[in-house]
């Protein structure tokens, strides 16, 4: 998950301002991963080292992750947009990962479907 956070993309979605047309937004990753049961801190390259020793091998862990949006406007300018947040919760049993992903705040320009997708693309890119 640490791979994810930074990274960007592209894909189409409805505007914002003018309904009914769609644009070709941007898409960036932030991801929070829980400490203490009790507040998110944010899971990057500089400090995946440091957490994962305190992660067991087996259990749940909860992450979220914010996704950012924005778009480029006539005059090329780069216009943020509402974004989304979601909560997920993995559970590793038995080398069975079960992903359990809850939109909690935003638009839901991005199903949960997908950003379960995109995480299990990510751990195979790093297996």
């Amino acid at each position: 998950m640490a791979g994810m956070d930074g990274k960007f993309g592209m894909f189409v979605t409805e505007s914002a301002t003018k309904k009914g047309h769609r644009i070709q937004a941007k898409r960036g990753i932030n991801v929070e991963i829980a400490m203490n049961g009790m507040e998110f801190t944010s899971l990057n390259y500089n400090n995946v080292d440091s957490i994962i020793d305190t992660i067991e091998p087996e259990g749940i862990i909860d992450f979220r992750m914010n996704l950012s949006y924005s778009y480029l406007d006539g005059k090329y300018n780069r216009v943020p947009i509402r974004g989304d947040t979601y909560l997920v919760r993995s559970i590793l049993e038995s080398e069975v990962l079960t992903l359990r992903i809850n939109h909690i705040d935003g638009p839901q320009r991005t199903e949960c479907g997908r950003v379960a997708d995109t995480i299990i693309d990510e751990l195979r890119r790093g297996a």
